[in-house]
């Protein structure tokens, strides 16, 4: 498939315009970076570069086509002796010649190496779109990091200030029962440092926010101030067909596939030099028209035409170059071979990324999977406790550490989920899958 269709099969219509009560969706954000981002309108440009290099207009294929035209005037005084002995002259005699021809030349064999350099052209066209390919999919994982970061910090923002209302509350509680005597001055004052730490924390967090969310505008190439809140739910692909993927990781992955061009580019430009070997046979033809005029007296014509066809065959053979030839095919000789050897060093580091990538999945799930374990347990735990201080039966540092327990629960849930998106991603990056799923 190429890249241009990944990308129209990727995108669905939205409009660009979000205020700050509109949710920017992972659907949303994708249009929104294959249309805008600077760095894949740079990849698309090339691209198109190199579609229009692979083109029969650039491959030597065709004629030549040209034409020449030229006119001239001579102003001359002359003077001439005649058999009989008498002179003539005469003064400013002019003399105006006019021509025109129509050329045309064809290289019916040189070699091959036309052939072959346009075989390297096509397969140069498809390393960009490899390379585009590579981009993109290099964009999306950023995207996406910084997305389910803006994510992250949302989620924590709301999990702060519920932690914020809760001091506050707690606060008021513990001024209640200040006024009737059932609560200390250290009392009020440790729930004010509590109110007071959760309201910086919360503050710091809007602040994180805003950046993020910059971070997300830039990397969509938009208004870095445009507000927006995104999509907080996140759905893993199924274990089963993640499995499916990475059977085949090796023959979709983008490095693999540029290192196999890389090869197949190598191999035809050594062909394409050996065709320096062999001679070189072309075509040529040309019509022409040539006029000339004078008022000279002495001349036996005042006005010549002509016109005519030539054509002609030629054969050019450098039977020694200087050795340029041979120096050049054994450079690329070598050349290939060094190609060989980046593909199976190519091949070691893909293989090392896949399972590298697919454990660490692996290891991401199940520590989300335990951190879900690990909030049920907390807000267990905070439950309980608060309705023990709420009869007197637990003190404010048992209520705020029961607190403090689930709050970090929370958000330590949170970061799990989105580095085991991450982590899913980057597995479908190596896998070759990033751009055939569904976000």
């Amino acid at each position: 498939m190429s890249i241009k269709k990944s990308i129209l099969l990727l995108t669905v219509f939205v409009t660009t315009s979000l205020t700050a009560q509109e949710v920017l969706t992972p659907e949303e954000a994708m249009k929104l970076t294959l249309e805008n981002n600077l760095g894949i309108q740079i990849a698309n440009n090339n691209l198109e570069i190199a579609e229009n290099n692979a083109d029969i207009l650039n491959s030597g294929f065709l004629p030549i086509l040209s034409g020449n035209a030229s006119g001239s005037i001579d102003r001359q005084n002359t003077e001439g002796e005649l058999g009989d002995g008498s002179t003539r002259s005469a003064d400013g005699v002019e003399t105006r010649r006019y021509n025109a021809s129509l050329n045309l030349n064809y290289t019916l064999f040189d070699g091959l190496g036309r052939h072959y350099n346009y075989k390297s052209l096509k397969e140069q066209y498809g390393l960009s779109e490899l390379e585009a390919r590579q981009t993109i999919e290099s964009t999306i994982v950023q995207l996406f990091t910084v997305y389910y970061e803006v994510a992250r910090i949302e989620e924590n923002n709301g999990n702060l200030k519920q932690a914020l209302e809760i001091s506050k509350d707690r606060l008021k509680r513990i001024k209640y029962q200040f006024d009737y005597g059932q609560a200390t001055g250290l009392d009020v004052l440790n729930a004010e440092v509590d109110v007071n730490t959760d309201s910086i924390n919360v503050l710091n967090s809007d602040q994180l926010l805003r950046n993020t969310k910059r971070d997300l505008n830039l990397v969509i190439n938009r208004d870095l101030d445009a507000g927006f809140t995104v999509d907080t739910t996140v759905t893993f692909t199924s274990g089963l067909l993640m499995e499916e993927m990475f059977n085949d990781a090796k023959s979709n992955n983008v490095q693999m596939l540029i290192m196999e061009k890389n090869i197949s580019i190598s191999n035809y430009d050594y062909k394409a030099v050996k065709s320096g070997f062999l001679p070189t046979i072309g075509l040529s033809g040309s019509y022409g028209w040539n006029e000339a005029s004078n008022n000279n007296p002495l001349a036996f014509t005042v006005q010549n035409t002509s016109t005519g066809l030539s054509g002609g065959v030629s054969l050019a053979w450098d039977l020694f170059d200087g050795g340029r030839t041979i120096t050049n095919t054994k450079n690329l000789k070598i050349n290939y071979a060094n190609q060989e050897l980046i593909k199976r060093q190519t091949e070691l580091q893909v293989e090392r990324n896949i399972k590298n990538a697919w454990e660490t999945y692996q290891n991401a799930l199940f520590i989300y999977d335990t951190q879900e374990k690990n909030v049920l347990t907390t807000k267990n735990n905070f439950d309980r406790t608060e309705e023990r201080y709420k009869i007197g039966q637990a003190t404010s540092l048992e209520f705020r550490q029961a607190q403090i327990n689930l709050l970090n629960a929370v958000l330590a849930k949170n970061q799990a989920k989105y580095t085991a998106k991450i982590a899913e991603l980057i597995a479908l990056q190596v896998s070759g899958q990033l751009l055939n799923t569904d976000f």
